[in-house]
């Protein structure tokens, strides 16, 4: 289910999850988006997540909950916005039950089978969540991935889109949507934070 109403930036609380190996690089679209909702009376939350080279899921498990227990009653709507291994630790905290939100963004999440290979991140694949738990844990859920992620191949369209029933905006051509991928400044991410009903596209060049 996808609200279509348009709640006030100043009257939301955002929470922005960063992926592994990421120090919040200057210049990254989700350093620009902190920067852009801030801008506009939002209540912004972009934390650091402890060891982002080396993470341990526990760990970023016990950090995510106690951000968004920070946010209990913290304005009218509260909304996630994760990238890579920060959707896959949104997963694992709703396959526990936790993770509360109106609204969460899930961009680029990478394949199991890719994080296998690296002993750094291996415990973050798999998590073993089902659709009924995405649907309770949010009001509305968009993931947004590209046709052509190195980390995730076959696309995450089909590897976590369709069984987790997720409303989905494929970007062509997008890599991992990431720095690397050029994505700096990415307007159609502020514009669905800013109105849910607005599917997210690629970067302008």
């Amino acid at each position: 289910m996808t609200s279509t109403s348009v709640t006030p930036a100043s009257h939301s609380s955002f929470l922005i999850l960063h992926g592994w190996q990421n120090h919040r690089p200057e210049g990254h679209w989700q350093r620009w988006l902190a920067g852009e909702l801030g801008g506009r009376g939002a209540r912004v939350s972009y934390p650091q997540l402890p060891d982002p080279d080396e993470p341990d899921l526990e760990v970023w498990l016990g950090c995510l909950q106690g951000l968004l227990d920070a946010e209990q009653g913290v304005g009218s709507e509260r909304v996630v916005v994760c990238h890579s291994l920060g959707v896959l630790l949104w997963l694992h905290a709703v396959a526990r039950g936790g993770s509360r939100a109106d609204r969460v963004l899930l961009v680029a999440p990478p394949s199991g089978d890719v994080l296998a290979r690296y002993e750094e991140v291996a415990g973050f694949g798999g998590p073993e969540v089902t659709a009924a738990q995405v649907a309770r844990a949010a009001g509305a859920v968009r993931l947004v991935a590209a046709d052509d992620d190195p980390f995730c191949p076959g696309g995450a369209a089909a590897r976590y889109g369709v069984p987790l029933g997720l409303d989905t905006d494929v970007v062509p051509g997008g890599g991992h949507l990431d720095l690397d991928a050029g994505y700096g400044a990415w307007p159609s991410v502020l514009a669905w934070c800013l109105d849910p009903g607005v599917r997210v596209s690629g970067r302008t060049p």
